[in-house]
């Protein structure tokens, strides 16, 4: 990065820049251009299609997939390995088409950059390609413009700037030629325009500081790019739980068959071809798809929420968000700037009214006409009627003294015969219209500048009344008039004998369902910090205003800047406001948030939050006022750029987080339990209660069809009363591994127990084994009914309604078994016998029983767990 200019006066930088007020000739600009390069960022180089598609092959879990693929396939359970190969190919094509996210949000910051610009050659002016503009080169500026490149101001005429996408000023920064402080934040430097930002309103010259990569935006783009993607904690578990499960299944299956084969009597080629269908029931291969639907299904239902899901693992990470990092400006507020509060001689008044509309009640009730009117005409703003709203072309702030003038009676319409601009030294603007009593000059300024110039009142005691609503976070403008007798307005004549009309304090106000966001967010236990480019009062102000927990203790960048790793984790602790913070500066506070263990979401509508945006474990931007390199770089776009939205969001993150548990929570024990019937008559040397083909079967038609209904579980009660989900908490907690021992044992023993009842009845083995098997079925069906609810009751009436993919997957699952145990052209298929009615309502009574069972063991471990808490 250059050495920066702000603090130099304009010769100082031209001597610097080796460049002159006239600017470069064409051959020294050809020379600067060798070499600095041309003045756009670097294209990201990209992977082609065919690798980009072969890489999402590249993941432990998709190898088990595909190794039990191939065991499947030689077993000749072909719909098995359809089923296995669907998931592969849906895995993969979900990364394909979402790689290559930061070299979007690069693409996204490049097209900000000017096409064309206005520069000093041989000292003429020429219009050259924005990629052509060289350090030293001297460029001509008028409203409208967007910045070629980073320049140091060489005269500047009433000069304004949205700088918005860098600092996240709410309306445009005033310019000037001042050096400013070498210390001072990118959003006070008021010397320097910014590459990519717009020209809101003046005229100016500046020399080129910085172009390409050097340039801030160019800056903001590096970091972008040095910024590692974080995986979410469910793809980090479900990885390591892959390499573990795969490791466990094939060294448990070397040991039976040894042990088997060493101990058994069964023929090795039969052995081998057990132990290889025990292994693959005991993979949970219906677990990626299910989960996979389950967050498509959470896509849709965020989608209704006005939740644009970029990312599909996204959906569980934002259930685990323990901090959201705000933006400010059109994220907690409304991006729109209005007049709050007004001071006249004649008392304090409150504004009423949302947005740019011209309504609203003002309290209490008095004679604002002339100050309204001074509002109104002193005034290069305009308000466009759009659909049911109001649309501000202009400066914001002049917007929203248009709105005040309507809510306030003032009139708009007269003759404008002489106007001085706003400018940063005189620090007031002044027009001159032709009213029914005369020529009127009209002031509007600085309360500091404007009070100097009026007449006949207490100046400290107007002073102090600035000060008061500055305190509270308002941007204040003082208004004044005085009769003319002329036609033309002089900045002489205007120094002394005003009238003064009364203060003005603005603010960009925030959304009111903001305010109930935070509060529900915050009793979810997600701590909410805003992190701006604002000043530190406003963002006080705004703090208190939608209750952010420690609303007084504001931390700036430059207090930032002075603390070292540990001062910072302290910081992120105890502080919720952070003001003029540039991108560094935020990507440095989530990185602190996530090294003492949070989960954080970062929500932003900046380019300088794109880096943060990707760094955080959810970023979140806004889509309709974000730039695009923010959305690009986001996991979730808010279509209506709502902080509510992502109170809703995190409900539904957390509904699928729970949905995912209990798809985990019903595979891995049915999975067990289907593997221990076997395994155990296999150690024991008993016979066997249910064949390999049989265990094939009830593998297939239940893996993926009851786990399915999970995922369309709707949000349990209480779910925002929880905290969030620790960012280092295990996939297989204690209380799952117990779980799963538990229902595997109780499995095991149920399904030995029906085979030894049956045979202890002289029913032959075929029928046993039958019997066996429904009853391994129906087992599944009463844990089903159980695992709907983890934290709550599973027995209330609710249970038995259901939601309509539950029962669609029941019924499916009983007819198939029905179907195979009836239907003699199936029979021989399974080596399946028709049992007795009175023998399958024992089973069904067995299945409701282990749900008794599981649900007082619930609730047992549920009450010691509130008791311990």
């Amino acid at each position: 990065m250059t050495d920066p200019f702000h603090h130099l006066t304009a010769a100082e930088a031209l001597a610097a820049l080796d460049a002159t007020p006239e600017g470069l000739t064409q051959a020294e600009a050809r020379r600067r251009l060798e070499r600095h390069g041309p003045n756009r960022l670097p294209e990201v180089r990209r992977r082609g299609p065919l690798r980009r598609l072969l890489a999402q092959f590249d993941n432990v879990l998709i190898h088990v997939l595909l190794a039990a693929a191939i065991v499947t396939e030689a077993l000749q359970h072909l719909v098995d390995t359809g089923v296995i190969l669907a998931v592969v190919l849906a895995n993969a094509v979900i990364g394909f088409l979402q790689e290559g996210k930061a070299e979007a949000a690069m693409a996204a910051i490049r097209v900000m950059l000017a096409p064309r610009a206005a520069v000093l050659r041989d000292g003429q002016r020429v219009s050259v390609p924005g990629d052509e503009v060289v350090p030293g080169d001297v460029v001509l500026i008028e409203a409208g413009d967007r910045v070629p490149a980073d320049l140091r101001l060489l005269q500047a005429h009433g000069l304004a700037a949205d700088e918005s996408m860098l600092t996240g000023e709410s309306v445009p920064a005033g310019k000037s030629t001042r050096p400013a402080p070498r210390a001072a934040a990118l959003g006070d430097r008021q010397s320097m325009l910014w590459s990519g930002t717009l020209v809101t309103q003046g005229t100016a010259r500046g020399v080129v500081t910085a172009t390409g990569t050097a340039t801030e935006i160019g800056r903001i783009g590096g970091l972008l790019a040095q910024v590692e993607d974080l995986t979410t904690p469910l793809v980090a578990q479900m990885d390591r739980f892959s390499r573990a499960l795969s490791v466990a299944i094939l060294g448990a299956s070397a040991l039976l068959l040894g042990w088997a084969g060493i101990y058994g009597e069964h023929d090795f080629a039969a052995l081998f071809m057990l132990v290889v269908g025990v292994a693959v029931a005991a993979i949970p291969e219906g677990l990626p798809a299910v989960m996979t639907i389950t967050l498509a299904i959470g896509v849709q239902a965020m989608a209704r929420r006005r939740a644009i899901v970029r990312r599909l693992p996204a959906i569980e990470a934002i259930g685990s968000v323990g901090v959201i990092c705000t933006d400010k400006t059109g994220t907690l507020t409304r991006n729109e700037m209005v007049v709050a509060e007004v001071e006249t001689p004649e008392g304090r008044f409150h504004v009423g009214g949302a947005g740019y509309a011209p309504e609203g009640r003002i309290t209490p009730a008095g004679d604002l006409a002339r100050l309204a009117r001074a509002a109104a005409l002193c005034n290069d703003a305009s308000l466009v009627r759009q659909g049911d709203g109001w649309r501000a072309e202009g400066d914001p702030m002049e917007a929203a003294l248009l709105a005040f003038a309507g809510k306030a009676g003032g009139s708009g319409t007269a003759r404008r015969l002489d106007a001085i601009p706003f400018d940063s030294r005189h620090r007031y603007m002044a027009v001159l219209v032709e009213t029914g009593e005369g020529p009127l000059a009209l002031v509007k300024g600085a309360p500091e500048r404007v009070l100097r110039m009026c007449a006949g009142l207490d100046r400290e005691a107007w002073h102090a009344r600035a000060e008061a609503l500055a305190g509270q976070g308002l941007r204040v403008l003082a208004l004044a008039e005085r009769p003319q007798t002329g036609a033309r307005l002089s900045a002489g004549e205007l120094d002394s004998g005003l009238h003064f009309l009364g203060l003005l304090g603005l603010i960009d106000p925030p959304r009111p369902e903001a305010v109930a966001a935070v509060a529900e967010c915050r009793a979810a236990g997600i701590e909410v910090k805003m992190i701006t480019g604002d000043h530190a009062g406003t963002a006080r102000a705004i703090a208190r205003t939608i209750g952010l927990a420690q609303a007084e203790r504001v931390l700036t960048g430059a207090e930032l800047d002075r603390l070292d790793d540990a001062g910072l984790a302290e910081a992120v602790a105890t502080v919720d406001v952070f003001a003029r913070t540039s991108p560094e500066h935020k990507l440095r506070l989530v990185e602190a948030l996530q090294a003492g263990g949070h989960s954080v979401a970062m929500t932003g509508d900046g380019v300088n939050d794109a880096p943060a945006l990707k760094r955080a474990d959810v970023g979140i931007a806004m889509g309709q006022k974000g730039s695009q390199a923010a959305k690009e770089a986001a996991d979730l776009v808010l279509a209506d750029d709502n902080f509510a939205t992502i109170a809703a969001a995190v409900r539904e993150g957390r509904t699928v987080q729970d949905n995912l548990r209990k798809v985990i929570s019903f595979e891995l024990p049915t999975n067990a339990g289907e593997a221990a019937t076997v395994v155990l008559a296999l150690l024991l040397g008993l016979a066997l209660p249910i064949t390999a083909i049989q265990i094939l079967w009830v593998n297939l038609i239940t893996g993926i069809t009851l786990g399915l209904a999970l995922a369309f579980e709707p949000t349990e009660p209480g779910t925002m009363a929880r905290p969030p989900r620790p960012r280092e908490a295990p996939l297989l907690s204690g209380a799952l591994v117990w779980h799963v021992v538990l229902v595997s044992a109780l499995f095991a023993a149920a399904v030995f127990g029906v085979f030894a009842l049956a045979i202890g009845r002289g029913y032959p083995t075929p029928m046993a084994q039958t019997l066996a098997m429904n009853t391994l079925v129906v087992l599944e069906i009463f844990h089903l009914f159980f695992i709907r609810n983890l934290h709550g009751t599973s027995l209330r009436p609710g249970m038995v309604r259901g939601t309509p993919v539950v029962w669609a997957v029941v019924l499916a699952v009983a007819v198939a078994q029905l179907a195979v145990t009836y239907l003699p052209a199936l029979q021989p298929l399974l080596g399946t016998r028709p049992i007795p009615l009175a023998d399958g309502a024992m089973v069904v009574a067995l299945g409701a029983a282990l749900l008794l069972v599981l649900e007082g063991e619930k609730q047992l471990r549920l009450r010691l767990g509130r008791k311990t808490r």
